[in-house]
């Protein structure tokens, strides 16, 4: 067996796939009824969405008797999928050095065909497959090959159309829809695993006068500002997002609230020294409420946000009452 190797634009592959907030969410009927399609087109048993990540490949889709929602990267057959530009075909696994002892070879699901068409995620980057597998060495036609990457295509449409639904138009961060979908995934997860994590919401400061005084266009500007600040200061496993206006949000993964408040005071401090070197005509600054989320006493997404609104209005109150 041979490992697939990590393509040369390895973290440039993963960026794009983490940005695109997909990993981990709830199957859905745009992506199943493509494996559907592809078990009856091809008369395969199982045909699967996967996406590559760092160490495992994961499955948005899996039609058929595949009962894994992921398996290791270093015995994925997509691993290697992904690092061609077209259709990878393997006739009979037994004879493939690379896959002839893989645990999915010699046993469950007893892999002895497979072929995969690399998905590109919306930023150009091979991030997964849409492939079938068999149970019994077949060939692959030129046809056949021609049929899944045309099946591979609508899947990449799907994976273009998660990401429109999810993410806000102007700063390109997740957007009210998709942090309401996946925020409610974390701390779901959190609460598995009786993990901590705090939310809390964010409001511009007096971002009404940048927009009265500056004009709209800026205020536009300041928006966006603020949210590449978040994508420097913030995890890859942290949540934020843009709820609307001059509204944000984050979900800090794993975090109690003084680790919390840390990092947001090193977000000002960033917001800060950007504005400075950007040369603004304003510093942007910004009322918060951090919400710690208690596995115990677990409450929904909703519960916090609301929650957390109210702290930060309070903040803001006490701020104005000073300035």
């Amino acid at each position: 067996m041979r490992a697939p190797p990590h393509p040369a634009n390895e973290a440039q592959r993963l960026g794009q796939l983490h940005d695109m907030k997909i990993l981990n969410t709830p199957p859905e009927e745009r992506f199943d009824r493509l494996t559907r399609l592809a078990r009856r087109l091809f008369n395969t048993p199982i045909a699967l969405v996967s996406l590559v990540e760092a160490s495992q490949q994961w499955f948005k889709s899996v039609s058929g008797p595949f009962e894994a929602q992921s398996t290791p990267r270093d015995i994925s057959f997509c691993g290697h999928a992904i690092l061609q530009d077209d259709v990878m075909v393997v006739e009979n696994t037994l004879r493939d050095d690379r896959f002839h002892n893989n645990p999915l070879v010699t046993g469950e699901p007893h892999i002895r065909f497979y072929a995969g068409c690399p998905l590109r995620g919306p930023g150009g980057v091979n991030v997964g497959t849409l492939c079938i597998l068999g149970s019994e060495p077949r060939d692959f036609s030129a046809d056949d090959r021609a049929t899944l990457r045309d099946l591979a295509a609508m899947a990449e449409a799907e994976l273009a159309a998660f990401q429109s639904a999810t993410c806000d138009e102007l700063t390109q961060i997740t957007n009210r829809r998709g942090f309401m979908t996946l925020g409610q995934l974390v701390l779901n997860d959190c609460l598995l695993k009786q993990r901590p994590a705090c939310l809390t919401f964010l409001d511009l400061d007096k971002f009404k006068q940048i927009n009265d005084i500056l004009g709209h266009r800026e205020g536009d500007r300041a928006l966006m500002d603020f949210a590449d600040a978040m994508k420097v200061c913030f995890r890859h496993h942290d949540l934020f997002a843009r709820l609307g206006g001059d509204e944000f949000v984050v979900l800090f993964n794993g975090l109690r609230q003084p680790e919390a408040d840390a990092l947001l005071a090193d977000f000002e401090r960033h917001l800060q020294q950007q504005s400075r070197s950007l040369n603004r005509r304003y510093a942007l600054r910004f009322s918060s409420g951090v919400v710690e989320f208690d596995a115990a006493h677990s409450r929904s997404l909703e519960q916090m946000l609301e929650e957390s609104d109210a702290r930060m209005y309070a903040a803001k109150k006490r701020r104005n009452a000073l300035a």
